[in-house]
Protein backbone atom coordinates (compact mmCIF):
# COMPACT_ATOMS: atom_id res chain seq x y z
CA UNK A 1 0.00 0.00 0.00
CA UNK A 2 1.36 3.41 -1.01
CA UNK A 3 1.02 6.12 1.65
CA UNK A 4 1.19 9.91 1.45
CA UNK A 5 1.64 11.82 4.70
CA UNK A 6 -0.25 15.07 5.33
CA UNK A 7 0.51 17.39 8.25
CA UNK A 8 -1.95 20.10 9.39
CA UNK A 9 -1.21 23.76 9.97
CA UNK A 10 -2.18 26.41 12.46
CA UNK A 11 -5.82 26.27 13.46
CA UNK A 12 -5.92 22.52 14.07
CA UNK A 13 -4.47 22.82 17.59
CA UNK A 14 -6.73 21.98 20.51
CA UNK A 15 -6.15 21.40 24.24
CA UNK A 16 -5.71 17.71 24.94
CA UNK A 17 -3.88 17.09 21.66
CA UNK A 18 -1.52 14.15 21.92
CA UNK A 19 -2.29 13.30 25.54
CA UNK A 20 -3.84 9.86 25.00
CA UNK A 21 -1.21 9.10 22.37
CA UNK A 22 1.61 9.85 24.82
CA UNK A 23 -0.11 7.80 27.52
CA UNK A 24 -0.38 4.79 25.20
CA UNK A 25 2.94 4.89 23.33
CA UNK A 26 6.47 5.38 24.64
CA UNK A 27 7.66 6.70 21.28
CA UNK A 28 5.14 9.56 21.47
CA UNK A 29 6.08 10.33 25.10
CA UNK A 30 9.72 10.56 24.08
CA UNK A 31 8.90 13.07 21.33
CA UNK A 32 7.01 15.38 23.69
CA UNK A 33 9.79 15.14 26.28
CA UNK A 34 12.46 15.84 23.68
CA UNK A 35 10.69 18.97 22.45
CA UNK A 36 10.23 20.22 26.01
CA UNK A 37 14.01 19.85 26.43
CA UNK A 38 14.79 21.47 23.06
CA UNK A 39 12.63 24.52 23.80
CA UNK A 40 13.39 24.72 27.51
CA UNK A 41 9.65 25.03 28.13
CA UNK A 42 6.82 22.65 29.08
CA UNK A 43 5.14 22.60 25.68
CA UNK A 44 3.72 19.13 26.37
CA UNK A 45 1.69 20.48 29.30
CA UNK A 46 0.27 23.18 27.04
CA UNK A 47 -0.71 20.55 24.46
CA UNK A 48 -2.23 18.18 27.00
CA UNK A 49 -3.98 20.70 29.28
CA UNK A 50 -4.19 24.08 27.56
CA UNK A 51 -5.39 26.73 28.23
CA UNK A 52 -6.72 27.21 24.71
CA UNK A 53 -5.94 30.93 24.53
CA UNK A 54 -2.27 30.27 25.28
CA UNK A 55 -2.03 27.25 23.01
CA UNK A 56 -3.52 29.29 20.15
CA UNK A 57 -0.76 31.93 20.28
CA UNK A 58 1.25 31.64 17.07
CA UNK A 59 4.59 30.90 18.76
CA UNK A 60 2.97 28.10 20.79
CA UNK A 61 0.57 26.64 18.23
CA UNK A 62 3.27 26.08 15.63
CA UNK A 63 5.68 23.97 17.74
CA UNK A 64 2.69 22.23 19.35
CA UNK A 65 1.38 21.05 16.00
CA UNK A 66 4.82 20.00 14.84
CA UNK A 67 5.32 18.02 18.06
CA UNK A 68 2.00 16.22 17.78
CA UNK A 69 2.66 15.33 14.15
CA UNK A 70 6.17 14.15 15.01
CA UNK A 71 4.83 12.07 17.91
CA UNK A 72 2.33 10.33 15.66
CA UNK A 73 5.02 9.71 13.06
CA UNK A 74 7.39 8.28 15.67
CA UNK A 75 4.65 5.90 16.79
CA UNK A 76 3.88 4.50 13.32
CA UNK A 77 7.19 5.08 11.51
CA UNK A 78 8.45 1.51 11.62
CA UNK A 79 5.21 0.12 10.21
CA UNK A 80 4.43 2.86 7.68
CA UNK A 81 7.89 4.01 6.65
CA UNK A 82 8.47 1.46 3.86
CA UNK A 83 5.14 2.45 2.28
CA UNK A 84 5.53 6.27 2.35
CA UNK A 85 5.99 7.73 -1.12
CA UNK A 86 5.64 11.46 -0.42
CA UNK A 87 4.63 14.04 2.18
CA UNK A 88 3.11 17.49 2.37
CA UNK A 89 2.00 19.91 5.04
CA UNK A 90 -0.28 22.92 5.13
CA UNK A 91 1.76 26.04 5.95
CA UNK A 92 3.42 25.19 9.29
CA UNK A 93 2.77 21.52 8.48
CA UNK A 94 5.32 21.68 5.68
CA UNK A 95 8.05 21.84 8.34
CA UNK A 96 6.62 18.73 10.02
CA UNK A 97 6.63 17.02 6.65
CA UNK A 98 10.36 17.71 6.26
CA UNK A 99 10.96 16.24 9.71
CA UNK A 100 9.05 13.09 8.78
CA UNK A 101 10.98 12.94 5.50
CA UNK A 102 14.26 12.82 7.42
CA UNK A 103 15.41 16.34 6.51
CA UNK A 104 15.12 17.92 9.98
CA UNK A 105 15.96 16.47 13.38
CA UNK A 106 13.23 16.87 15.97
CA UNK A 107 14.93 19.43 18.22
CA UNK A 108 16.06 21.53 15.27
CA UNK A 109 12.58 21.45 13.76
CA UNK A 110 10.95 22.47 17.06
CA UNK A 111 13.33 25.41 17.57
CA UNK A 112 12.90 26.47 13.95
CA UNK A 113 9.11 26.61 14.05
CA UNK A 114 9.15 28.29 17.45
CA UNK A 115 11.31 30.99 15.86
CA UNK A 116 9.00 31.15 12.85
CA UNK A 117 6.01 31.66 15.13
CA UNK A 118 7.80 34.38 17.10
CA UNK A 119 8.76 36.22 13.92
CA UNK A 120 5.23 36.00 12.52
CA UNK A 121 3.69 37.18 15.78
CA UNK A 122 6.08 40.13 15.93
CA UNK A 123 5.36 41.06 12.31
CA UNK A 124 1.66 41.02 13.12
CA UNK A 125 2.25 43.46 15.97
CA UNK A 126 4.46 45.76 13.91
CA UNK A 127 2.21 45.77 10.86
CA UNK A 128 -1.29 44.69 11.92
CA UNK A 129 -3.32 42.77 9.40
CA UNK A 130 -6.20 40.37 9.06
CA UNK A 131 -7.29 37.20 7.32
CA UNK A 132 -10.74 36.05 6.20
CA UNK A 133 -12.21 32.85 4.83
CA UNK A 134 -14.44 32.96 1.76
CA UNK A 135 -16.84 30.03 1.55
CA UNK A 136 -18.52 29.33 -1.75
CA UNK A 137 -17.39 30.12 -5.26
CA UNK A 138 -17.46 33.81 -6.25
CA UNK A 139 -18.57 34.78 -9.73
CA UNK A 140 -15.31 36.73 -10.12
CA UNK A 141 -11.75 35.43 -9.67
CA UNK A 142 -10.52 36.01 -6.13
CA UNK A 143 -7.40 37.65 -7.56
CA UNK A 144 -9.58 40.25 -9.28
CA UNK A 145 -11.53 40.86 -6.06
CA UNK A 146 -8.29 41.36 -4.12
CA UNK A 147 -6.88 43.73 -6.73
CA UNK A 148 -9.99 45.93 -6.59
CA UNK A 149 -10.05 45.90 -2.78
CA UNK A 150 -6.34 46.79 -2.70
CA UNK A 151 -7.01 49.83 -4.88
CA UNK A 152 -10.04 50.84 -2.84
CA UNK A 153 -8.89 50.31 0.73
CA UNK A 154 -5.59 48.55 1.39
CA UNK A 155 -3.38 45.66 0.34
CA UNK A 156 -5.07 42.25 0.31
CA UNK A 157 -4.05 39.04 -1.49
CA UNK A 158 -5.18 35.40 -1.76
CA UNK A 159 -3.44 33.49 1.06
CA UNK A 160 -4.78 29.93 1.01
CA UNK A 161 -6.30 28.06 -1.92
CA UNK A 162 -7.67 25.38 0.40
CA UNK A 163 -10.28 23.60 -1.70
CA UNK A 164 -12.94 24.35 -4.30
CA UNK A 165 -15.30 26.71 -2.49
CA UNK A 166 -12.86 27.58 0.31
CA UNK A 167 -10.36 30.41 -0.05
CA UNK A 168 -8.57 32.57 2.49
CA UNK A 169 -7.50 36.16 1.89
CA UNK A 170 -4.91 38.13 3.86
CA UNK A 171 -3.66 41.69 4.14
CA UNK A 172 -4.33 45.08 5.67
CA UNK A 173 -7.48 45.21 7.77
CA UNK A 174 -9.32 47.70 5.56
CA UNK A 175 -8.36 45.80 2.42
CA UNK A 176 -9.59 42.50 3.83
CA UNK A 177 -12.89 44.04 4.92
CA UNK A 178 -13.39 45.59 1.48
CA UNK A 179 -12.56 42.28 -0.22
CA UNK A 180 -15.13 40.55 2.01
CA UNK A 181 -17.77 43.02 0.82
CA UNK A 182 -16.83 42.47 -2.81
CA UNK A 183 -16.79 38.70 -2.38
CA UNK A 184 -20.28 38.74 -0.88
CA UNK A 185 -21.47 40.85 -3.79
CA UNK A 186 -19.87 38.25 -6.08
CA UNK A 187 -21.92 35.47 -4.53
CA UNK A 188 -19.79 33.79 -1.88
CA UNK A 189 -21.94 32.04 0.67
CA UNK A 190 -20.04 33.38 3.67
CA UNK A 191 -17.10 35.68 4.38
CA UNK A 192 -15.70 35.60 7.91
CA UNK A 193 -12.70 37.05 9.69
CA UNK A 194 -10.26 34.54 11.17
CA UNK A 195 -8.83 34.72 14.69
CA UNK A 196 -5.15 35.11 13.80
CA UNK A 197 -2.38 37.42 14.98
CA UNK A 198 -1.35 38.72 11.57
CA UNK A 199 -1.73 38.70 7.81
CA UNK A 200 -0.04 35.37 7.17
CA UNK A 201 1.06 34.41 3.64
CA UNK A 202 0.93 38.00 2.48
CA UNK A 203 3.51 40.74 1.84
CA UNK A 204 2.82 42.02 5.37
CA UNK A 205 4.93 39.10 6.62
CA UNK A 206 7.98 40.43 4.74
CA UNK A 207 9.64 41.74 7.95
CA UNK A 208 9.69 38.15 9.28
CA UNK A 209 11.15 36.65 6.11
CA UNK A 210 14.76 37.72 6.67
CA UNK A 211 14.72 36.33 10.20
CA UNK A 212 13.24 33.05 9.04
CA UNK A 213 15.81 32.75 6.27
CA UNK A 214 18.55 33.33 8.84
CA UNK A 215 17.07 30.62 11.08
CA UNK A 216 16.77 28.21 8.14
CA UNK A 217 20.39 28.81 7.13
CA UNK A 218 21.53 28.18 10.70
CA UNK A 219 19.60 24.90 10.92
CA UNK A 220 21.15 21.59 9.89
CA UNK A 221 18.90 20.42 7.07
CA UNK A 222 19.52 17.33 4.95
CA UNK A 223 18.06 16.21 1.63
CA UNK A 224 14.67 14.58 2.21
CA UNK A 225 14.28 10.80 1.97
CA UNK A 226 10.96 11.18 0.14
CA UNK A 227 9.64 14.16 -1.84
CA UNK A 228 7.87 16.91 0.08
CA UNK A 229 5.40 18.82 -2.09
CA UNK A 230 5.89 22.55 -1.55
CA UNK A 231 3.09 24.97 -0.69
CA UNK A 232 4.57 27.66 -2.93
CA UNK A 233 4.46 25.78 -6.24
CA UNK A 234 3.08 22.25 -5.55
CA UNK A 235 6.34 20.73 -6.81
CA UNK A 236 8.17 17.77 -5.20
CA UNK A 237 11.29 18.77 -3.28
CA UNK A 238 14.11 16.67 -1.85
CA UNK A 239 17.04 19.14 -1.99
CA UNK A 240 17.78 20.83 1.35
CA UNK A 241 18.85 24.03 -0.40
CA UNK A 242 15.65 24.18 -2.42
CA UNK A 243 13.60 23.40 0.67
CA UNK A 244 15.15 26.33 2.55
CA UNK A 245 14.35 28.71 -0.30
CA UNK A 246 10.74 27.58 -0.61
CA UNK A 247 10.09 27.59 3.15
CA UNK A 248 11.29 31.20 3.28
CA UNK A 249 9.15 32.12 0.27
CA UNK A 250 6.15 30.38 1.82
CA UNK A 251 5.88 33.05 4.50
CA UNK A 252 4.80 35.71 1.98
CA UNK A 253 3.24 33.44 -0.66
CA UNK A 254 -0.17 31.77 -0.94
CA UNK A 255 -0.60 28.17 0.15
CA UNK A 256 -1.57 26.37 -3.06
CA UNK A 257 -3.12 23.40 -1.28
CA UNK A 258 -5.49 22.50 -4.11
CA UNK A 259 -2.53 22.16 -6.47
CA UNK A 260 -0.53 20.20 -3.88
CA UNK A 261 -3.24 17.59 -3.35
CA UNK A 262 -3.99 17.28 -7.06
CA UNK A 263 -0.30 16.81 -7.86
CA UNK A 264 0.06 14.14 -5.18
CA UNK A 265 -3.10 12.33 -6.27
CA UNK A 266 -2.00 12.38 -9.90
CA UNK A 267 1.40 10.94 -9.01
CA UNK A 268 0.03 8.43 -6.46
CA UNK A 269 -3.58 7.73 -7.53
CA UNK A 270 -4.04 4.65 -5.35
CA UNK A 271 -2.29 5.93 -2.23
CA UNK A 272 -3.79 6.26 1.21
CA UNK A 273 -3.49 9.90 2.33
CA UNK A 274 -2.86 9.90 6.08
CA UNK A 275 -3.40 13.11 8.07
CA UNK A 276 -0.98 13.03 11.00
CA UNK A 277 -1.95 15.34 13.84
CA UNK A 278 -5.09 16.66 15.53
CA UNK A 279 -8.40 16.73 13.71
CA UNK A 280 -9.41 15.97 10.15
CA UNK A 281 -9.19 19.33 8.35
CA UNK A 282 -6.84 18.16 5.60
CA UNK A 283 -8.72 14.91 5.04
CA UNK A 284 -11.89 16.89 4.49
CA UNK A 285 -10.18 19.26 2.07
CA UNK A 286 -8.60 16.38 0.16
CA UNK A 287 -12.00 14.78 -0.44
CA UNK A 288 -13.31 18.06 -1.87
CA UNK A 289 -10.25 18.49 -4.07
CA UNK A 290 -10.08 14.91 -5.38
CA UNK A 291 -13.40 13.08 -4.95
CA UNK A 292 -12.84 9.42 -4.19
CA UNK A 293 -9.41 9.91 -2.62
CA UNK A 294 -8.57 7.46 0.18
CA UNK A 295 -7.90 9.20 3.49
CA UNK A 296 -7.26 8.32 7.12
CA UNK A 297 -6.72 10.42 10.23
CA UNK A 298 -3.99 9.56 12.72
CA UNK A 299 -3.80 11.74 15.79
CA UNK A 300 -5.10 9.68 18.69
CA UNK A 301 -4.17 6.30 20.14
CA UNK A 302 -7.36 4.78 18.71
CA UNK A 303 -6.62 6.20 15.26
CA UNK A 304 -3.08 4.79 15.42
CA UNK A 305 -4.47 1.32 16.17
CA UNK A 306 -7.02 1.60 13.36
CA UNK A 307 -4.39 2.73 10.86
CA UNK A 308 -1.97 -0.05 11.77
CA UNK A 309 -4.76 -2.59 11.38
CA UNK A 310 -5.69 -1.07 8.01
CA UNK A 311 -2.14 -1.46 6.67
CA UNK A 312 -1.79 -4.92 8.19
CA UNK A 313 0.78 -4.02 10.85
CA UNK A 314 0.68 -5.12 14.51
CA UNK A 315 -0.56 -2.44 16.91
Amino acid sequence: MDIVLLFPGQGSQTPGMGRDLAEAHAAAREVFAAVDDALGAPLSGLCFEGPAEELTLTHNAQPALLTHGAAVWATVRDALGPHVRAAAGHSLGEFTAYHAAGALDLGDAARLVRRRGELMFRSGEERPGAMAALLGDPTRPVEEICDEASRDAGLVVPANYNSPGQLVISGEVAGVERAMELAKAAGVRRAMRLNVSGAFHSPLMAPAQAGLREALDATDMRDADVPVYANVNAEPVTSAARARDLLAQQLVSPVRWIDVVRALAERHPDALFVEMGPGAVLSGLAKKIVPGIQTATCGTAAEVDALLERVGAPA
